[in-house]
């Protein structure tokens, strides 16, 4: 019970937040929200878990400063959570993205057979989907419901609405879901950053952690290439979305060898703009 209570002040104080940054408009929201994080996030309880995040990356990457990585990473986080109320706005727009790796692309488009797109959550990770399905692409997304039963249906909608309307949860069912799609020509997407308890514990950062072997798994099983994708904010809060090179399933031994590969790319991300990965997930638990 005492759950259900904070989960529903919890969502009232977030709906107040979005009503205040919808009115304030979206730059103004974005300074406000970004300002409010970086200095209110270092009190959540996930302080532990970015410190121990970090000090695992930083004994690879000494050269950069722990403190800069939290500070950016709570600003880019407080500017995201803003942009939900203004999906619409990015879904009929272009001008905020600029698009690399625009021949991979147009490969998928050109063959119409599905691919598995794969990323962790950078800048703001909604607007990959949301760029795919702009590009015309039949896709379904992964994702992971919220715990917050009171917020969870207005980010379901918005997700739906705005980002792509084919919501797949996690879990045994979602796996069923994805085949079906697949079988459908729908491509998949979904986040490879995240722990997952069903995972394999496979080197991140030089270090096992508990990894989804799902891309790689129907990647193998149905002959897909996997496309990673990347997406960074500039300071003038656009961004930039990177397809990176197709990889062939065929040239990988087994699922934890791909899985290997993927996680390899990931760190690349990673280690190319940490200030803007969410650092907050317990990766190595």
């Amino acid at each position: 019970m005492i759950k259900i209570i904070n989960y529903f002040l919890q969502s009232l104080l977030i709906y107040i937040f979005f009503l205040f940054g919808f009115i304030t408009r979206l730059n103004i929201g974005r300074k406000i929200f970004g300002n409010l994080f970086s200095i209110f996030g270092p009190f959540f309880k996930s302080e532990k878990i970015i410190n121990n995040n970090l000090d695992i990356f930083l004994k690879n990457f000494p050269e950069f400063n722990k403190n800069e990585i939290i500070k950016k990473m709570w600003k880019n986080y407080g500017m995201t959570f803003i942009e939900y109320v203004y999906l619409n706005k990015f879904k009929s727009h272009n001008l905020h993205m600029v698009i690399k790796g625009k021949d991979t692309l147009a490969s998928i488009i050109k063959e119409k057979k599905p691919v598995i797109f794969v990323s962790g959550h950078f800048a703001n990770f909604e607007l990959m989907s949301m760029e795919i399905t702009k590009n015309d692409i039949p896709l379904a997304t992964i994702y992971r419901p919220l715990n917050n039963i009171f917020l969870n249906p207005f980010m379901e909608y918005l997700r739906k609405k705005y980002i792509c309307k084919n919501q797949i949860k996690k879990g045994i069912n979602g796996v069923r879901e994805s085949i079906d799609f697949i079988k459908k020509n729908h491509s998949i997407a979904l986040m490879i950053d995240q722990r997952v308890s069903e995972g394999e514990r496979i080197n991140f950062f030089n270090k096992p952690a508990l990894t989804t072997t799902l891309p790689a798994q129907l990647s193998i099983k149905y002959n897909l290439n996997i496309v990673p994708v990347y997406i960074k904010r500039n300071e003038k809060n656009d961004f930039v979305i990177e397809f990176l090179k197709a990889i062939n399933p065929g040239k990988f031994k087994n699922k934890l060898d791909l899985s290997l590969k993927l996680n390899k790319i990931l760190e690349e991300m990673i280690v190319r703009n940490p200030y803007q990965w969410i650092w907050t997930h317990n990766r190595w638990k």
